[in-house]
């Protein structure tokens, strides 16, 4: 149900007052609240929490200060940069849309919302964040935390990630929004989500809007928004080589896109191949009598890999896998300035301390 004119009044001047004296005024990314910090930070916190995201802003701050040097990095710096947040896509789709800024709009953050809209990896809720939270226009906005919010206020029913229930939840954010204060409203709205009427166990006593909360009013507030539709996740299995030599161990580029892309990892081969013959036949090189490692899971949003890792000595030469593939030899005494993902650096790491 769409607030009434009177209702979006109160319920605007009354998270107001709760956000200036609550909200995170703090955050690193309002400090200042440029259209590129803000963009980075939003891209970074989807799917990802605010206390996760600070040191790797900061660290990509350093290294990345602006659109242009952003885009003029080479991307297995920014994947670096990015390693262990998770979701790469969104590192390489924030270094396109970098390189499109400085093409087609001369380096000049955008101002419309249309522009926005139409860059790599930004949808409507992050254009009207961006614009709202830089530059205080008025756009409406919708990411977890502000779904969770209205979905309890108003006791919409269903699964927001079903076209009706989002479109529902979109009028309603529309309405709410006000025309003065955008930022700090838009800034509430995702401090209200994620302090306050959290997932579990939502502090409904500290919440300034909850006199008018029909979820509350039903005694259900955990019972909105639906859950998404459970469904078993399938299992894949692979084998992932390390292969030493003496000048460490053997990783390659993943290709552009897929899971992982641009990030480098260990060869994999089958659980059901010989690694020996896999080695001999695929990269070129011999190795010796492989060592079965303890396997384990890594799980991504649509399926769990389980991982065994074989570890292997380089019995010949490499010329054919260093001159045939983007490949380098890892060793900790030279660390590599490229991105590696969480079972890759896990694995590494394990490496080093037993060799």
């Amino acid at each position: 149900m769409v607030p009434e004119a009177a209702e979006a009044e109160r319920f605007q001047a009354q998270l107001l007052a709760w956000y200036d004296h609550n909200g995170r005024h703090a955050l690193p990314w309002k400090q200042p609240a440029t259209p590129y910090r803000v963009w980075v930070s939003e891209i970074m916190l989807q799917q990802t929490q605010v206390s996760v995201v600070i040191p790797y802003f900061e660290r990509f701050m350093e290294r990345f200060p602006d659109v242009a040097a952003l885009a003029a990095a080479p991307l297995d710096d920014v994947l670096a940069h990015w390693a262990g947040l998770g979701y790469y896509a969104r590192a390489r789709n924030l270094h396109r849309a970098a390189q499109r800024i400085v093409d087609d709009h001369g380096g000049a953050m955008p101002e419309r919302i249309e522009e926005w809209e139409a860059l790599p990896g930004v949808g409507r809720s992050t254009a009207g964040a961006i614009l709202s939270l830089s530059m205080g226009q008025r756009h409406a906005i919708l990411d977890g935390n502000v779904k969770r919010v209205l979905a309890r206020y108003g006791a919409v029913p269903g699964w927001p990630g079903r076209t009706a229930v989002a479109r529902e939840l979109w009028a309603v954010a529309e309405t709410l929004t006000p025309e003065a204060r955008c930022a700090d409203y838009n800034q509430a709205m995702m401090d209200l989500g994620a302090t306050v009427c959290t997932r579990r166990n939502p502090a409904c006593l500290l919440c300034p809007v909850s006199q008018g909360c029909r979820a509350r009013a039903q005694g259900e507030q955990e019972a909105y928004p639906e859950p998404k539709p459970s469904k078993r996740l399938p299992v894949r299995q692979t084998r992932m080589l390390l292969i030493e030599s003496d000048q460490g161990v053997l990783l390659q580029r993943r290709p552009p896109t897929g899971i992982w892309g641009g990030l480098w990892s260990f060869p994999e081969c089958p659980v059901d191949a010989d690694p020996v013959a896999h080695c001999r036949a695929e990269l070129g090189i011999t190795i010796d009598v492989p060592e079965v490692w303890s396997g384990f899971r890594h799980t991504f949003s649509h399926y769990h890999l389980d991982i065994e890792p074989v570890h292997a000595r380089l019995t010949g030469s490499a010329d054919r896998v260093m001159t045939g593939a983007e490949a380098v030899w890892y060793n900790e005494h030279s660390p590599l300035g490229r991105g590696v993902a969480a079972p890759v650096h896990r694995l590494l790491q394990h490496f080093h301390q037993g060799a």
